[in-house]
């Protein structure tokens, strides 16, 4: 292997030498020694050593000779472009070259009546030379070699309108293209002051061409040639925008972004016009203010959401968008305006580019501090008096904005509204609920009562008391309580001190009684309907309202007549006793002691069969509902322990409903015939042994 390397490198010396030997006796055959010239060229770029060992043997030197000597045209372009090629590829060979004898020579190809070929050769070499080349950037100057590159930026192209298809135009094109590169190496690159200053009086040149030519192949070196030329010189900066630079790189970006709606061009050229623009203000962000009139913060964000951008474009705009926002409240409103917080935050939590979330993140800070300053009331802290005009003027400009956020607070508070509402009518509810259960027990007390001051009715009108007492329970089966049922809770007092056998009065009194008890119950049935409809408006204190004292009333109208007098004081357990032991009973008070005995004895029977006794209603539907076994006995739920995914529900549930051991039940898929006051239990034995495993 190091055999062959050695041949070829042996092999490549040989070349060069014969090659240089040509071009030293054939000086007479410009066409042998531009072959030569060529073939010296495709050599060097092939062994990066080529460009070393001709040095060595002296080629370099003798083909700047020839460059400078030759009488044939194309020989000096062969000879020039071979000797950048050779100083591009090796930095020995271009310090070698950097010469004040070489920039005077190629100033003077420059200077004179050349082709145009010759003349592009020669700014390539000087682009060569100076590239990263301090020593060159200095050369370039003092040989006079960078006045007469600012004259050709000024002269190449005399008109704006170019037609490239012409080989003339497209030739000087070429020729204006490499000096605006060759200019941008001069002055950056690294960064020459001395070059910079220089090449400021180049701008109002510059800035008609933008005005004039929208094309890109003018665009690009210009803005190139601008952004390098200001970069991190504030001199130049302030003189670039006091010839109206930044106002023309605002009117061309404002067209561009227009037209990158149609071409994707326009969008790409629009991000070149944006990176010029921040070279301009990133030292001094007050040249923000600039931007303002423009709007060029809103043409910035639309240019953010062009799908075609790469994530190296998108982070100059949010960049150029920071320091456009640094230090101008004007282009920060601007941003709000157009929903650029969105857009950022978006930006940070979607991109993974560091570089693209540090500059997101330099936008939001930004607009933090003017929210920080607009949040402060003009009294605490001592504003200037410019700063509270400027905030005068932009509340004002601002109305609508902030409208907006008055229509939104009062949506909130309104919701907040809803919230406490509905948190009220759940308290509401549960009250109700509670009160039912406490008033079961009033309801069968009272209609017990009840029965008691109708036992002196006829037969037709204990028929209707019976269908009245049905309708009730009926009533109260559903969940309804009405205010009748106060009213007959408040009918049980007087009617306990009045005589239950006093049942020989007259039948119009009772039936206007019951025809007003009757009508008080339909009424309080409508008004209990609207309470279940307008529930969460309404308070159990307007429900259950005290009504007039029916059996008051009744009192003192019935006459005090009956069948015995009974001195004491009557209840439910003495009065069946009385009813048996009266010597002269009355045909109503017959019935009413015979239909007792009937319903004792059918209670008798039942108890016999079913070994119960079942005294209620509900007593009877909650041991109808009991499983039990052949034996009678009641069966015992068979235990099953809370797996892991239980216990993770019951802690969800209540982290998000608190201790409503029902609602968690029906939220989540627990074990079949868990029951909430096992999710109870369960939660209150995890928090007193928080690592205890579940059981």
């Amino acid at each position: 292997m190091e055999s062959e390397d050695t041949k070829k490198t042996q092999e490549m010396k040989t070349d060069l030498n014969l090659l240089l030997e040509c071009l030293k006796h054939q000086m007479d055959n410009a066409f042998s020694q531009k072959e030569a010239l060529v073939t010296i060229h495709s050599i060097c770029q092939q062994n990066s050593n080529a460009s070393v060992y001709f040095r060595e043997i002296g080629g370099l030197v003798f083909v700047k000779n020839l460059a400078k000597s030759s009488e044939h045209s194309m020989v000096k372009e062969a000879a020039l472009y071979t000797l950048g090629a050779i100083a591009e590829k090796n930095v020995y060979c271009q310090q070698t070259l950097c010469t004040s004898e070489l920039f005077e020579d190629l100033t003077w190809f420059l200077s004179n009546d050349s082709n145009i070929n010759l003349k592009r050769m020669s700014v390539y070499v000087i682009l060569v030379l100076v590239s990263n080349n301090r020593t060159g950037q200095t050369l370039v100057r003092e040989t006079g070699c960078i006045t007469v590159l600012s004259r050709l930026f000024r002269t190449v192209l005399s008109k704006h309108e170019l037609d490239l298809s012409d080989k003339n135009v497209f030739q000087s094109y070429q020729l204006w293209s490499s000096v605006c590169s060759t200019l941008c190496v001069c002055v950056n690159n690294p960064q020459n002051d001395d070059n910079q200053m220089f090449c400021c009086s180049l701008f109002p040149h510059a800035n008609e061409w933008l005005k004039n030519c929208m094309k890109p192949e003018i665009i690009r070196p210009i803005c190139s040639f601008i952004a390098l030329t200001l970069a991190n010189n504030t001199y130049v900066q302030k003189y670039f925008i006091s010839v109206g630079g930044l106002d023309v790189l605002a009117q061309v970006l404002m067209q561009l972004e227009s037209d990158s709606h149609e071409t994707l061009s326009s969008a790409k050229l629009a991000v070149v016009v944006t990176k010029t623009v921040d070279a301009c203000i990133a030292d001094n962000p007050t040249f923000g203010i600039v931007l303002c009139k423009y709007h060029i913060v809103s043409k910035l964000l639309a240019l953010l959401l062009h799908e075609s951008l790469d994530s190296g474009e998108k982070f100059s705009i949010i960049l150029t968008l920071g320091h456009c926002t640094e230090d101008c409240e004007e282009n920060q409103y601007d941003l709000f305006k157009h929903n650029g917080l969105p857009l950022m935050i978006q930006a940070l939590t979607e991109s993974q580019n560091e570089e693209l979330n540090k500059a997101a993140t330099f936008v939001l800070y930004n607009c933090k501090k003017i929210t920080e300053k607009l949040s402060l009331s003009l009294g605490e802290y001592p504003f200037d008096e410019n700063e509270t005009q400027q905030l005068k003027d932009i509340n004002v400009n601002e109305k609508n904005f902030e409208e907006h956020w008055k229509k939104a607070k009062e949506i909130l508070h309104r919701i907040e509204q809803l919230e406490r509402e509905g948190n009220r009518e759940e308290i509401q509810r549960e009250n109700y609920q509670d009160n039912i259960s406490s008033m079961n027990i009033s309801i069968q007390n009272t209609w017990k009562n009840l029965n008691g001051d109708h036992i002196c009715q006829d037969t037709k009108a204990e028929g209707k008391d019976k269908s009245h007492s049905r309708q009730l329970q009926s009533y109260k089966s559903h969940g309804v309580m009405s205010k009748a049922c106060t009213n007959d809770d408040q009918m049980k007092t007087p009617l306990k001190s009045a005589n239950p056998v006093h049942a020989c009065y007259r039948q119009s009194e009772r039936n206007k009684t019951l025809y007003k008890a009757k009508s008080s119950c339909n009424q309080n049935l409508h008004e209990e309907t609207t309470f279940e409809n307008n529930f969460a408006s309404q308070s159990s204190d307007h429900v259950f309202k005290h009504p007039v004292h029916i059996a008051k009333n009744i009192k003192q109208q019935l006459p005090v007549t009956g069948c015995i007098a009974v001195e004491k004081s009557l209840n439910s357990r003495n009065f069946s006793k009385l009813l048996h032991s009266c010597p002269y009973q009355c045909d109503r008070h017959r019935v009413i002691v015979e239909a007792e005995d009937r319903y004792k004895n059918e209670l008798r029977k039942s108890l016999i069969c079913n070994k119960k006794i079942l005294l209620t209603p509900c007593r009877r539907r909650r041991l109808s509902n009991e499983s039990t076994t052949p034996g009678g006995i009641k069966t015992r739920r068979i235990r099953k322990n809370f797996t892991e995914e239980e216990v993770n529900y019951l802690f969800n549930g209540v982290k998000k409903m608190g201790n409503h051991w029902n609602l968690i039940l029906w939220s989540f898929p627990f074990q079949q015939g868990r029951k909430a006051v096992d999710l109870a239990h369960k939660y209150h034995k995890l928090t007193k042994r928080p690592k205890c495993a579940a059981s």
